[in-house]
């Protein structure tokens, strides 16, 4: 059995405007950066560990939406916060490798010490077609990003780097300033497929799953922690959606309101599931276990009673999870709702937790 500290509690930054229906009457659409800083200003102030920053160039769920941008955003919740992990995520065919560290190590600097990276694989083909940028196959993309994390994780480390492969050729770059405070910022891997177990393996600090049942993400830890690999154990954390209440007939309720409110949402995801790449096991999941969310959302099964969601988080603790990536709806008020309630029942069943 895995053994970790506590568990962490993280909230995917608003960048889509909403995690959930796009009609719900309480969270109105807002993708703006004011919004996302007074959230993520919130989520520290409540105790929450970390954002993550998705990224998209257009919004997948129509292209008239707004979206933020990752990067600069990472940069300014940078510049505001003080202790919450900044977590921003990137597709490497969007930035050359040298590129990236350097700006990642700029936030580095000017987080002092508490920027971190996601790395995702592209899924979404007509940002990089309508952008004149090539959607190779799955496989042949995650040989990409091996090379581009390999030259990455060297540079955000301080090392004079040199690369030969069959994508990139780096000769001798090294990037100042290094990181002060540690090593370097930490990776977080994303994906499911093989391809993405071996990276996250290979040459990730988190992995990152999409929920789904307590079973499969028992596996998913089992298949990558058994994987050879140097150094330190990679570490897990997993994405869901919460609907929690004082009682599990009232988070059900909602839940039925939830899916009532998505109804609406029908053709935008049936638009976005008609351009994703196929291959992409986040998809199949997907279909497997319709959910509330993005990312497998309430498939992860964070919807009951206070007391039901902890001890739920408290199992997926136990087989491994360290990082609960939080999705609510409506954000602002969940968010603190999940805080008020949840922490302290999760630190009463884990004296260590938060």
């Amino acid at each position: 059995m895995i053994r970790i500290a506590g568990p962490r509690f993280g909230v995917w930054t608003p960048v889509y405007g909403t995690w959930g229906a796009t009609t719900h009457p309480e969270d109105p659409f807002d993708a703006s950066w004011e919004r996302a800083k007074r959230l993520v200003l919130s989520a520290e102030k409540l105790g929450y560990d970390s954002t993550l920053i998705a990224q998209h160039i257009v919004n997948p769920y129509g292209h008239e939406f707004d979206i933020l941008e990752t990067w600069t955003a990472a940069a300014g919740l940078a510049s505001l916060t003080s202790s919450i992990e900044i977590i921003a995520a990137i597709k490497p065919t969007l930035f050359h490798p040298v590129v990236l560290a350097k700006q990642a190590l700029g936030i580095e600097e000017i987080s002092g010490g508490r920027f971190s990276i996601n790395v995702v694989n592209a899924w979404y083909k007509p940002e990089l077609l309508q952008s004149g940028i090539p959607f190779a196959e799955h496989d042949e993309r995650y040989i990409y990003g091996t090379e581009w994390l390999t030259i990455v994780r060297s540079l955000l480390s301080g090392e004079k780097t040199s690369f030969e492969g069959k994508y990139f050729h780096v000769d001798g770059i090294e990037l100042n300033p290094k990181p002060k405070t540690r090593q370097r910022p930490a990776i977080y891997v994303g994906g499911e497929s093989e391809p993405a177990r071996d990276l996250a393996a290979g040459l990730g600090d988190v992995w990152f799953i999409n929920g789904q049942p307590l079973e499969n993400v028992e596996r998913l830890i089992r298949s990558v922690a058994g994987r050879k690999r140097e150094g330190v154990p990679v570490r897990f954390g997993l994405s869901a959606f919460v609907i929690a209440r004082e009682t599990e007939e009232e988070a059900q309720a909602e839940l039925a309101k939830a899916w009532e409110y998505a109804k609406a949402d029908q053709p935008l995801n049936e638009q976005l599931f008609g351009h994703a790449d196929q291959k992409a096991v986040m998809f199949q999941t997907i279909a497997k276990y319709p959910a509330i969310g993005t990312n497998g959302g309430t498939a992860a099964g964070l919807v009951g009673s206070y007391d039901q969601v902890a001890e739920r988080i408290a199992a997926f603790h136990e087989i491994g999870v360290e990082l609960f990536m939080l999705q609510f709806q409506p954000l602002e008020s969940e968010l603190e709702r999940f805080a008020r309630e949840v922490f302290p029942r999760v630190r009463s069943l884990n004296p260590v937790a938060l």
